[in-house]
């Protein structure tokens, strides 16, 4: 588990109490599951703790973590831009949870780069970038919402962590490992999960409550990606799916709906890389999984001006779909060799 030192827990705590300070939380933008989990379980942590607290995401969540304690009480900068800023120069201290670059926020990006706040994050992503004042990060754990957990007990708060604060911590780690499939190969993680069921979480119904909460337009999507929209180079060992605006369109696209998509292709025995292409205003956005010792991050970084995990990434094009295919498929095909491999217990 992270240690901080005893000199920056005191300071920390110092700055956590009294109602001479104002905490501001915020995640990246296109909010996922442990990006909303973390930020509400600190916020519903922090509340228990008679902190004066508020959270801004830049925009929208799916609306399948609508359900979750505390949800509406959420600020969305891109619809309530004003009532953001006023929270972002009130703040004292922020916590950035999930991210570890200011450029993954979007618009907010330069209000929170400005902030004179006490600015602490809180993440597993590789790489942080500069801006910060508190880096309580590490790759090597399941995902922010464990950190959340682990940052609560290191603050001796245990007793605050109460049922609100257990299921959003929960979701975020069952979200961002695909419910335990991935990314989860620590022991303690279990540990973890194990005390959350503990506190009230029940996790048959969260589970439907996230994954069996589509609508009828998202589910014809998905059928219509795998499909029309797939493309399998077996050469490769990769998969494509490729969604353009129209296609999007054409099944009422919401936010969230393609979550989880890219993970499909990944079942197929052979496919040891599977990649999600969907179609944006000016630019088209990439998300990169593999299975086994494959790092699909060096490859969102070196070629695609992204980032992330290991079995886990994201970038971006500014050319045409067909164009962005034509050099997906050239940028693999550099890593032929690397890409043939089968995985054996």
């Amino acid at each position: 588990m992270l240690m901080l030192s005893t000199e920056l827990l005191s300071d920390i705590k110092k700055r956590l109490t009294g109602n001479n300070h104002h905490v501001l939380l915020t995640s990246h933008a296109n909010p996922d599951g442990d990006a909303v989990g973390s930020l509400l379980g600190m916020f519903h942590y922090l509340k228990n703790k008679g902190v004066t607290v508020s959270a801004v995401l830049p925009n929208q969540f799916p609306d399948f973590y609508g359900w979750m304690p505390g949800a509406e009480q959420v600020v969305i900068f891109e619809k309530e831009a004003k009532t953001a800023k006023r929270l972002i120069e009130e703040a004292t201290v922020i916590f950035s949870l999930d991210y570890n670059d200011f450029s993954r926020v979007g618009t907010m990006s330069d209000f929170l780069k400005n902030s004179q706040a006490y600015k602490i994050m809180i993440d597993h992503h590789p790489d942080p970038k500069e801006g910060f004042d508190v880096y309580y990060n590490t790759t090597e754990t399941s995902s922010t919402g464990e950190l959340v957990y682990d940052f609560i007990g290191q603050m001796g708060d245990k007793e605050r962590l109460d049922s609100n604060v257990a299921v959003a911590l929960y979701v975020a780690i069952m979200t961002d490992t695909g419910s335990f499939s991935f990314s989860c190969n620590y022991p303690k993680t279990y540990r973890v999960t194990a005390e959350l069921i503990e506190k009230g979480v029940d996790a048959s119904k969260v589970h439907k409550l996230v994954y069996d909460n589509y609508s009828e337009s998202r589910l014809r999507l998905m059928g219509f990606a795998l499909s029309e929209r797939m493309l399998v180079w077996n050469d490769l060992h990769v998969a494509v799916i490729y969604l353009t605006k129209e296609d999007l369109k054409r099944f009422n696209y919401k936010v969230g709906d393609t979550e989880g998509l890219v993970n499909y292709p990944l079942s197929i025995s052979t496919v040891n890389v599977s990649v999600l292409i969907t179609e944006k205003d000016r630019k088209i956005r990439l998300s990169f999984r593999s299975k086994g010792e494959f790092a699909v991050n060096e490859v969102a970084a070196k070629h695609f001006e992204g980032g992330g995990h290991k079995n886990a990434a994201g970038g971006y094009s500014y050319v045409s779909m067909e164009d962005t295919l034509k050099r997906l498929k050239d940028v693999l095909s550099l890593y032929k060799e690397k890409l043939d491999y089968k995985i054996t217990y």
